[in-house]
């Protein structure tokens, strides 16, 4: 797969290069800032963006602006932006502007190569990722419960696994169950969380990430 790196720091830069290329990538550019990174996508067109959501001048969103103007420059480049924080604006910012092909992983996850590469195949397949300590603290919010109390315990199991991106299958894998009866779940969290019924799997994750978000 084709990629490109964003990060300001040439460690974080040269390290992803060495390990992606190590497991049959191609890291056909790197860029430290979000000027550099504009212009690497326009000139190589990879497939996946790995892209650090605070880059200079500022250090605040050039990462997050950069992908958003990528997202609509070539949205066939999927977005995989990367952070040491989970801050739950700049992640449904990027996530409800263009959802699928988009991804928000702490940086931590790096180090955990199996999943960081797992996160660069989903996004390529134009699925949405969903960093899970993301999902927790929007589950978790206070503002939230009044309406998540409604659901089972197992809805609102499957209903994390639902917002990290996951498909039916994949979480009836994950949980043991039939696919059959994870539909029947999502169909219950949906109608308690008076959110319609989508088959497009990528508006239904942003379906429920702006519910609790617009909660919270």
């Amino acid at each position: 797969m084709r990629l490109v790196i964003a990060d300001d720091s040439a460690v974080v830069r040269d390290g992803l290069l060495h390990a992606l290329q190590a497991h049959g990538h191609e890291v056909v550019g790197t860029a430290g800032d979000g000027a550099e990174l504009l212009d690497c996508v326009q000139r190589e067109r990879p497939q996946v963006a790995l892209v650090d959501i605070r880059m200079p001048p500022t250090h605040t969103s050039e990462g997050l602006d950069a992908a958003s103007t990528i997202r609509k420059r070539a949205p066939g480049v999927a977005v995989l932006v990367l952070s040491h924080y989970v801050d739950v604006d700049y992640a449904l910012t990027l996530l409800r502007e263009s959802p699928a092909r988009s991804g928000y992983v702490l940086k931590d996850r790096v180090a955990e190569l199996t999943t960081l590469l797992d996160a660069i195949e989903r996004v390529a397949r134009g699925e949405t990722v969903v960093d899970p300590e993301l999902v927790d603290l929007l589950l978790h919010r206070p503002a939230t419960e009044t309406r998540l109390a409604e659901l089972s315990e197992r809805e609102r199991t499957v209903l994390a696994l639902l917002a990290e991106g996951l498909s039916d299958r994949a979480i009836a894998a994950r949980l043991w169950l039939t696919q059959k009866t994870v539909e029947t779940h999502v169909r219950h969290i949906l109608a308690k969380l008076a959110l319609p019924p989508d088959a497009d799997h990528n508006r239904r994750v942003l379906a429920v990430l702006t519910f609790l978000r617009s909660q919270g």
